[in-house]
């Protein structure tokens, strides 16, 4: 009875501080107070203190305002213009045509930026107005940007799985490289979607009428191939264990700004506008990780995740029907929340579960990022869906419309990894062995 009180009071405490405004981290370290000052004896003041200094010095955090500096760089850059020209030649001859170039266009951005928001921008600001002067159906723009932006939080360097890799004490390299086969598994079938809409819809989809040979294609993408080959570096020093994510990271800072110069977009003003923006992002993530860990003491004194825990464990449900229950959990939940609160706020009572369940963490990683992916595009609280009612002017109903065939396809690619669990086990499994 005092486990079910406490769950009460402090859902609603949670949800009372979340309503009122206030923000997401002070929110969380409130209701932590909470927890420990009226359900505890800890001492609530002396927990605080020592849980913020802990978790503020934590070494993996060091490299998400690196990785963050890289895409604000490469944002203020030609890539967006580069992206369209260099990847439409090499993209056209596909049911569908141009509209691939949404996707693998946002697939390459989320290898840069880690963020579903820079990277539906970033392409959508260049693609938008060239697909609808080529008469491109617009639902289906506004749609294959909205589903493929969301590839920012996925594909390595992602910030997300930088934030789950410190929360749920998993290696940032080993989340990496985890997240790069789900990653071309979501562009793939988000790319299948695609053709098979064009094979049903073909009056929608425009002639081709783009002519080059495959010269006029490799000239017209040699702007790219810099942004491509800076990827793969630093990646694969990752995955070659050459360097660590955050050797890896300040290598992509030096490449950004090595491309942004030669490209003529490097000066002075552009230089602090992307510092700036990577201290602001940085900063915000960093303070909710730092009430989360206090969070995370909070519950553990309190009982609760042991107690939720084994309330699960007692309903006796299968793997399958809990990843059903938490997928209906944070489907919902992302209705309110940004992914990084999402996953933060529930990590000390989803993970005890997982764990005791059997899951493999760094498989459970990838799901839920592809679950905050989908909340990305869910109403009221879907930033990619606001990015592209500010790009198209169109209203936030037609948007989500536009966006529902991509969320089931991203729901269909969670089904598909539970029954091939090895797409994202796999080559953390390999490299480990190496």
């Amino acid at each position: 009875m005092g486990t079910a009180v406490t769950s009460i009071v402090l859902v609603v405490a949670m949800f009372t501080f979340l309503g009122s405004g206030i923000w997401v981290a002070i929110s969380l370290l409130a209701v932590g107070y909470v927890a420990l000052e009226f359900f505890t004896p800890a001492p609530a003041g002396s927990l605080l203190a020592s849980t913020i200094w802990d978790a503020s010095w934590n070494w993996a955090l060091t490299a998400l305002p690196l990785f963050i500096w890289m895409g604000e760089i490469l944002f203020r850059s030609r890539l967006s213009e580069d992206m369209f020209k260099g990847l439409a030649p090499w993209l056209s001859w596909l049911p569908g045509r141009l509209l691939h170039v949404n996707i693998v266009g946002c697939g390459v951005m989320a290898a840069v930026a880690g963020s579903s928001a820079v990277t539906c921008a970033t392409v959508g600001r260049m693609s938008i107005p060239e697909l609808k002067k080529r008469g491109y159906d617009e639902n289906m723009c506004i749609g294959t940007l909205a589903g493929s932006g969301t590839l920012g939080l996925l594909i390595p360097p992602s910030i997300m799985l930088i934030v789950y890799g410190v929360v749920a004490q998993q290696s940032i390299a080993r989340m990496f490289i985890a997240g790069i086969l789900p990653g071309i598994l979501l562009v793939a079938m988000f790319m299948g979607f695609v053709i098979i809409w064009s094979w049903i819809y073909p009056d929608k989809t425009p002639p081709n009428d783009i002519r080059m040979t495959f010269r006029e294609k490799v000239w017209s993408s040699r702007r790219l191939i810099p942004v491509i080959c800076l990827i793969i570096s630093v990646i694969g020093s990752i995955y070659g264990g050459i360097a660590t994510p955050t050797e890896a990271a300040t290598l992509g800072v030096i490449g950004a700004l090595v491309l942004a110069a030669i490209s003529g977009n490097l000066n002075w003003a552009t230089f602090v506008d992307s510092l700036m923006g990577a201290m602001k992002t940085s900063c915000m993530i960093a303070f909710i990780l730092v009430a989360a860990a206090f969070l995370s003491i909070s519950m553990g004194f309190t009982g609760l995740p042991r107690a939720l825990a084994g309330w699960v464990n007692g309903l006796g449900l299968s793997v399958p029907a809990l990843l059903c229950v938490l997928t209906i959990f944070f489907i919902i939940l992302g209705c309110f929340l940004d992914g990084v609160s999402m996953m933060v706020l529930t990590a000390s009572v989803v993970l005890p579960m997982v764990q005791n369940a059997g899951i493999d963490l760094i498989w459970f990683g990838i799901y839920i990022v592809i679950v905050v992916e989908m909340a990305q595009i869910t109403p009221p609280v879907g930033f990619n869906l606001f990015v592209l009612q500010g790009m198209t002017g169109r209203d936030i109903i037609q948007v989500t419309k536009a966006s529902i065939p991509f969320f089931c396809v991203m729901l269909a690619s969670i089904v598909v990894l539970a029954v091939f669990p090895e797409i994202a086990t796999f080559l953390p499994k390999y490299m480990v062995q190496r």
